[in-house]
């Protein structure tokens, strides 16, 4: 549920930093290759897989002219992508009796019958090509993205799933949103499509609005990116229920990697009438959903009966002012520990 009457207010300290971060670009195409083995050539052959080499004489490859290298004629990429999810194949593979491939997990979809020619699948393992896949080098699939590394075949998923040049998840919470892609794309994409406040400075001045307070169980107000420092941040705020008491919980989410958010701290601050409420701590990663940061607390917490009180007047409507500050830390190179850097 996701709520208006949202008044926004942001200012600049003059801390932020102008300097944007490069983009990173991949200036050549690692290239797919074998590694020169005999295992390697005989299985290549067993699948009718033709590989050339980086340098060739009239006759063919030449020995010792360096790696393998798969031609993009040959097609092993397809001998290695399963007909029925398109995903690459991992051990077991498995291949009906004219030689049609598959993976395991599309085996059991399909009913024991090959999707190329129906014929019954029975067990038989396609041991050569799996022979193929593990003398095979490729590059991480997010190589347009950024990423240089070449992995075993056999090494490359668990890579990926770990990469830090893959795509982000949409950071916004207002609904389920399925758009991947770069901070660049994602940024643009909250602007243009969702339509949140976007911020510059590294200081900032929300009052969140809302009357009926106590029939609103669960709600998402409209996300704030702000801009400092030449990153992005998300400041989150919600309305949910904290065991048997309602909450409200406002907290900031780095648009970047776990390891980059470290090199940044927050504070958020609520308060009135002489008393006041301050949240200090390092932004998560947009890596971890919202929904996970929220559910591991990790933010200012404020209790319903609380935030009316700060809200004022006769408490039967939400208007709660929430400041904060981002700041970069600074690694102090005699202990390793990081000190703030107030003055960038």
């Amino acid at each position: 549920m996701e709520l208006d009457s949202i008044e926004c207010v942001s200012y600049s300290d003059g801390m932020e930093d102008d300097d944007d971060t490069a983009a990173v670009t991949s200036s050549q195409l690692p290239r797919p290759f074998l590694k020169s083995s005999s295992t390697a050539g005989t299985a290549a052959a067993a699948v009718n897989v033709v590989v050339v080499s980086d340098r060739t004489g009239a006759a063919g490859p030449v020995a010792g002219a360096g790696p393998l290298v798969i031609s993009p004629a040959t097609g092993v990429h397809e001998l290695l992508e399963c007909p029925v999810c398109t995903n690459s194949m991992y051990p077991p593979i498995h291949q009906c009796q004219n030689g049609h491939t598959l993976c395991s997990t599309c085996k059991t979809r399909v009913h024991n019958r090959c999707p190329t020619c129906r014929q019954e699948l029975g067990d038989i393992r396609c041991l050569a090509l799996e022979k193929v896949a593990e003398s095979l080098e490729l590059p991480c699939k997010y190589y347009s993205l950024g990423c240089p590394e070449v992995f075993p075949y056999y090494s490359k998923l668990k890579h990926e799933s770990q990469c830090n040049f893959r795509p982000y998840n949409c950071p916004y919470a207002g609904s389920e949103c399925s758009v991947v892609g770069d901070i660049p794309f994602l940024v643009a994409h909250l602007r243009d499509d969702h339509k949140v406040d976007m911020h510059s400075g590294c200081t900032f001045n929300h009052r969140y609005v809302k009357s009926n307070p106590r029939e609103v169980e669960n709600a998402t107000w409209m996300l704030t990116v702000f801009h400092c420092f030449g990153q992005y941040f998300c400041l989150h705020f919600e309305a949910f229920q904290l065991g048997m008491a309602p909450v409200y919980m406002a907290f900031l989410r780095f648009m970047g990697d776990e390891n980059d958010a470290r090199n940044y701290s927050y504070s958020l601050e609520v308060g009135a009438n002489g008393r006041k409420m301050i949240w200090e701590g390092t932004p998560r990663s947009i890596r971890d959903s919202h929904r996970k940061v929220r559910d591991s607390h990790d933010g200012l917490i404020i209790q319903r009966n609380m935030a009316l009180f700060f809200s004022g007047g006769d408490r039967k409507e939400l208007k709660l002012r929430v400041t904060g500050r981002i700041w970069k830390e600074q690694q102090n190179p005699d202990s390793g520990a990081c000190i703030p850097n107030l003055f960038s």
